[in-house]
């Protein structure tokens, strides 16, 4: 008998006689035994979206290169990269970040993707599948355990702008209902679970605009589909009504949370955020994933993203009552 398999018997055997007193099997000796260990609170790693260096002034918005390591410089945990911000998707490129990532000691935790499924043309659906299933891949060689996905607006809305001044609500495409629209949703993510099971990846459904403008919208996407390959990406900035209400039903569901800071006053619209109710929120709902800041203010970033870095380890750096 080697070393190794020593130990695993003599493990295997203090479990089970530790039992046989207790009139337990082992695995239910083990079990309780787990049980009684208390458990230890862990705050949650602080991420930074290279959303929040896009906006940088002076014409000078960083590279992806530039955006990993500013976040290290700052003292962030890892970068959730935007995907459209990519100025190149080769592979070589994408291992560079990888590398880069890692030399500064930066996980690559999430990767921001767009498309729709909101429309009646099957060849536009198709099409945003075949982009979504590009992007899980893309996520794949990057090492990116879970992308943002959304599930696409009617596009009735002038501008961004004017579907801000609306609260995020516009008129429905002519002829169309807000059920076939989720029917398109639901079908078009259906045919990315299989790639997104092949890669590992889990797609994060964003309440984000569009049939995923509410927790119920979110919710009724994901419940339909119901593979743990597609679940929550939850923003704490993006509801105008009743936001910790419906932050508290998405929370369960969440694999990854964007947190937004408004210093200096929103550059779309502007909310007070209370993060310590939002970490205790989320503590209530056992999540231990990232915490990715998305900074949406008018205040020079270089000050106001670090400043919203000391606020959400504050938050979520402690156990809250």
């Amino acid at each position: 008998m080697n070393r190794r398999t020593f130990i695993a018997s003599a493990a295997a055997g203090s479990v089970a006689a530790c039992g046989a007193g207790s009139g337990l099997s082992a695995q239910e000796a083990a079990a309780k035994k787990a049980s009684a260990v208390k458990a230890t609170f862990v705050p949650n790693r602080i991420a930074v979206s290279t959303y929040s260096f896009f906006t940088f002034r002076d014409g000078s918005k960083l590279t992806m290169p530039e955006c990993i390591e500013t976040a290290a410089r700052m003292g962030f945990d890892g970068v959730e990269l935007l995907q459209v911000q990519m100025e190149d998707t080769s592979d070589a490129f994408l291992q560079k970040l990888k590398r880069l990532a890692f030399v500064n000691g930066m996980d690559l935790c999430g990767m921001s993707t767009h498309q729709g499924f909101v429309r009646p043309d099957a060849a536009y659906r198709e099409e945003n599948v075949k982009k979504t299933i590009s992007q899980i891949e893309m996520a794949y060689k990057l090492g990116i355990p879970t992308i943002r996905v959304n599930t696409g607006r009617w596009g009735t809305s002038k501008n961004f702008e004017t579907l801000m001044d609306n609260k995020g609500i516009e008129p429905r495409l002519e002829g169309c209902t807000d059920e076939e629209g989720f029917k398109w949703v639901i079908d078009s993510f259906e045919k990315c679970i299989p790639t997104a099971e092949k890669c590992g990846v889990v797609m994060g459904l964003e309440n984000h605009w569009g049939l995923g403008r509410t927790a119920e919208g979110v919710l009724k996407i994901v419940d339909a589909i119901d593979s743990p390959w597609l679940q929550v990406t939850m923003d704490t900035g993006n509801f105008f009504e009743k936001r910790h209400e419906q932050l508290e039903v998405l929370a369960p569901r969440a694999v990854f949370v964007q947190a937004k800071t408004y210093f200096g006053g929103g550059v779309y619209y502007d909310l007070d955020m209370d993060y310590d109710r939002i970490a205790k929120i989320l503590q209530g709902a056992n999540y231990k994933g990232y915490i990715s800041l998305e900074f949406e203010g008018k205040e020079d970033p270089w000050t106001a993203v670090p400043k919203s870095l000391t606020m959400l380890r504050d938050a979520f750096g402690k156990q809250q009552a």
